[in-house]
């Protein structure tokens, strides 16, 4: 397996290299602002946990939305289809921090991967946990071998100063019932899941049980195979936000991004990737990130398609 992906990473790395237009970092966040867009690493780990990568890929980076997927597995597999009831399974259509379609559909997001939804899904972890944030990053720190991955406090604070709208969304959405947890103490949490560091190499392996339909790296079962399941195609429908359609179409695997640059990836049964690059196209996700992927799929043939 190392043997016949890892010159394909190397391809296109070099490709990556010659990428015009690699977009412009996040500029609503202060702490993101000032990274180079044209910095980029890709990692590959297969089933058993063994990874390896190409450019940058062992440099900590602010993970951002992709954590978002985490939070859901482990609040599925808490409570269960119970969870439906709170949050929508579709796509939105509609920036991943709007307001818009919240009044219409009476407090309930389309989806967990938009703001509103993984304010929901943050929520009903905390009820259950008493502490969100810190079972996310036991959770990664776990799956990824490595016990140093932390939050970042100044990309908190960042979040913090900047977070109105966030704020906003969860305000409205308590006055349906659809949030209980304290506002403030609802946003400190969504804003520390967002701020943990990971690098390709940590969240490729993180992913890894949503490859092996379940199973985490310890070999304990996390979500029932139908539960994988219904994580990976939300990731497909839900997981770039308004542009999930355009990126099944050019890459063909579940994945979800981040607004700092980086991109998650599933092939069930297979593999599972992570590419970061943080400048972003107009709806929010890398642009050499995708490219990648979709280079990926079209030399390697991996997709489900």
């Amino acid at each position: 397996m190392v043997q016949s992906f890892l010159p394909v990473l190397e391809r296109i790395g070099e490709e990556i290299e010659n990428l015009a237009g690699r977009g412009r970092p996040a500029d609503y966040i202060p702490a993101l602002a000032a990274v180079d867009p044209n910095r980029f690493g890709m990692a590959v780990a297969e089933l058993d946990g063994s990874v390896y990568g190409v450019g940058e890929w062992q440099q900590p980076f602010s993970t951002q939305s992709v954590t978002k997927v985490f939070t859901l597995a482990l609040d599925l597999a808490r409570e269960g289809d119970s969870l439906w009831e709170h949050v929508g399974r579709e796509p939105s259509g509609n920036p991943f921090n709007s307001l818009v379609q919240l009044e219409y559909e009476h407090g309930i997001p389309r989806n967990p991967f938009i703001n509103a939804g993984a304010l929901v899904v943050t929520d009903r972890l905390h009820r259950m946990t008493g502490d969100a944030s810190g079972s996310l990053r036991d959770f990664l720190r776990a799956e990824s071998a490595n016990p140093d991955l932390d939050f970042n406090r100044d990309v908190v604070a960042s979040e913090t100063a900047h977070g109105d709208r966030n704020a906003a969304l969860a305000h409205f959405m308590a006055s349906y019932g659809n949030i209980t947890t304290p506002v403030p103490t609802l946003l400190r949490e969504y804003f520390r899941q967002c701020s943990i560091e990971a690098s390709c190499a940590d969240l490729a392996v993180a992913t890894g049980f949503l490859a092996r339909h379940g199973i985490r790296a310890d070999g304990s079962r996390l979500l029932t195979r139908s539960q994988a399941k219904q994580v990976n195609a939300v990731m497909m429908t839900c997981g770039t936000y308004d542009a999930a359609g355009d990126f099944a179409y050019r890459v063909g695997l579940p994945g979800k991004s981040g607004v700092g640059g980086a991109i998650i990836a599933v092939v069930p049964g297979r593999c599972t990737l992570c590419v970061w690059s943080p400048g972003l196209d107009e709806r929010g996700n890398s642009v050499a990130g995708v490219a990648a992927l979709d280079r990926f799929t079209t030399i390697t043939g991996l997709s489900v398609f």
